[in-house]
């Protein structure tokens, strides 16, 4: 699946909750999975992270719906197969 795919079935599936719910509250539940993200981590629970993971890449299509942008479009203008800040493939520069 590619993240627009995956992007998309958020849209589907969520859209009218997400716009019930406004802006503010969504971006507040992609924090609290971030935050639930970093519990499994700091716990070693590879099953939860993985779920958590999970829960914040939707989370994050959420956002990027209401805020109309495409993910998958937006991290191919970044990367675009390279780093972003030294152009080597892979990172020659050592920063993130």
């Amino acid at each position: 699946m590619h993240i627009s795919e995956f992007q998309r079935l958020m849209k589907d599936l969520y859209s009218s909750n997400d716009r019930e719910r406004g802006l503010q509250k969504t971006q507040l539940w992609f924090f609290e999975e971030v935050g639930e993200l970093a519990e499994a981590m700091r716990k070693e629970d590879k099953k939860a992270i993985e779920e958590e993971m999970a829960d914040v890449l939707a989370w994050m299509a959420s956002l990027a719906n209401m805020l109309d942008i495409d993910v998958e479009k937006a991290c191919l203008s970044k990367y675009d197969m390279k780093c972003s800040r030294c152009g080597g493939f892979p990172c020659r520069c050592g920063k993130e």
